[in-house]
């Protein structure tokens, strides 16, 4: 919780729910805020399971300047511009998709970073950024990588939650997201660990943080962070983590909290 007279001196941000809606529009409200934080000379950090490839557009589009950047649920932390990778956490794939495989003909993806995803077949349009690649089982299980994605497009949604805790394993992070969407990750891998090196390198402490989110994965990330926000419309799990709620993202909360700061 955020002293009496504390204002922020970095502002880390989630991407989908929080800078832009589920059809990926960025409100002008949320840009001249994030704009306002900027000309205060306070670092804009993007905190995101994203990929970078799918990250890098969002900084583009608010014209942010040179800093570090939270990729895939924190197993990524890069600097840009110019695009230099600061950090990677891999594992060994292999036990994670021969689970998956055993338990479910879901669609499987792992990430390279900066070139895109390889994929045992094709996912849904528009919900991989950057260019995919085909690959078998074998082929996706022989090197280490950032993160596995599961989705199963047809599957019912509870089913899915079950398939997470079925396949749990140890050495790994799983976090469930929107519409049958399973990112795993190495051990201890999240946004607040990737954020910890980020802050590491502007001398700052994660008292100091401002960080807004309204997902599950943002869950470690607003517990840790001097302040953390959750949106309006996070479920009540993620509102629990935070210090507290601001509105709906559709009445503005996100510009609600800067605007507060800045």
């Amino acid at each position: 919780m955020a002293a009496v007279g504390w204002r922020p001196k970095l502002v880390a941000l989630d991407i989908d729910g929080t800078l832009v809606d589920f059809d990926g529009v960025l409100p002008g409200s949320v840009r001249t805020a994030v704009r306002r934080v900027v000309d205060a000379g306070v670092p804009v950090v993007m905190s995101t399971g994203r990929s970078w490839m799918a990250t890098q557009v969002i900084v583009d589009a608010l014209g942010l300047p040179p800093a570090m950047h939270v990729c895939s649920n924190g197993a990524v932390v890069v600097d840009y511009p110019p695009f230099d990778v600061v950090r990677q956490i891999t594992f060994d794939p292999g036990p994670v998709i021969d689970r998956v495989v055993a338990e479910t003909d879901a669609l499987i993806a792992v990430e390279e970073i900066g070139r895109g995803f390889r994929v045992s077949a094709a996912f849904p349009d528009g919900e991989l950024y950057g260019p995919s690649v085909h690959e078998s089982i074998d082929v996706l299980k022989s090197r280490p990588v950032t993160r596995v994605i599961v989705r199963d497009p047809d599957g019912d949604a509870e089913e899915f939650v079950r398939l997470a805790e079925r396949i749990g394993l140890k050495g790994v992070t799983y976090f469930v997201g929107w519409s049958n969407w399973l990112d795993i990750a190495p051990e201890g891998v999240d946004k607040a660990a990737g954020l910890e090196v980020v802050c590491e390198r502007y001398g700052i402490g994660a008292e100091d943080v401002l960080a807004l989110g309204d997902g599950y994965n943002d869950v470690e990330m607003l517990r840790w962070a001097g302040r953390g926000v959750a949106l309006g419309d996070a479920l009540a799990d993620v509102q629990g983590s935070a210090d507290h709620v601001t509105s709906t993202f559709a009445d503005g909360g996100t510009a609600e909290e800067l605007n507060r700061w800045f």
